[in-house]
């Protein structure tokens, strides 16, 4: 894809929003529970979480989702400032868990942190709350490729692959990524 055509805007339907959020919602829900065991009186990225399947069963985008993404935002950048990092990255992936009800149909490959961010940010605090153990990531990846609907796959497959760079949970983006693409050209069989 050429810098021209990144300028591109992808139809996308409010069903598909739905269902990328649906998509984003289950996979950062199971690591809400990291950050509750370290801040169990903030509620923030639960909500978040609650915010997009609120999204997901009523087809209409509000502010209060993102509001409640932001909320998690600032739980995210305070659990990180207190250095605990596994509960940060299970408020981000609620923070995207929100947010991907706000996809945006523009072809750039930052999108797809919209789409996939949810899982690599609760791999990564799934990781790191195994004591920095990779394979506990890779194997969320998985799961989360599993829970990735065909809608899910086909949404992807319009944008860009997934950008270079962030780190650790950039790098469980660009797997799931290349993982979920395989499927939409049909080599899903293929690891």
């Amino acid at each position: 894809m050429t810098a021209a055509d990144e300028d591109l805007t992808i139809a996308l339907s409010v069903a598909q929003l739905r269902e990328v959020t649906r998509f984003a919602v289950a996979c950062a829900a199971p690591a809400v529970v990291i950050f509750e065991r370290a801040r169990p009186d903030d509620r923030r990225p639960r909500a978040a979480i609650e915010a997009g399947q609120a999204f997901v069963d009523t087809a209409t985008r509000t502010k209060a989702i993102r509001d409640s993404a932001w909320a998690a935002h600032r739980a995210f950048q305070q659990t990180r400032d207190a250095g605990q990092a596994a509960a940060s990255d299970a408020a981000r992936a609620a923070v995207a868990a929100a947010g991907a009800a706000f996809l945006h149909p523009l072809a750039k490959a930052t999108q797809v942190l919209h789409i996939l961010g949810s899982a690599a940010h609760a791999a990564r605090a799934f990781e790191l709350d195994a004591g920095d153990d990779r394979d506990v990531g890779a194997a969320y990846i998985e799961q989360a490729r599993g829970l990735a609907s065909p809608t899910v796959v086909s949404v992807l497959a319009r944008y860009p692959n997934a950008p270079s760079g962030r780190g650790r949970v950039g790098e469980l983006v660009r797997i799931l990524d290349a993982s979920l693409r395989q499927l939409a050209t049909g080599r899903g069989d293929q690891p």
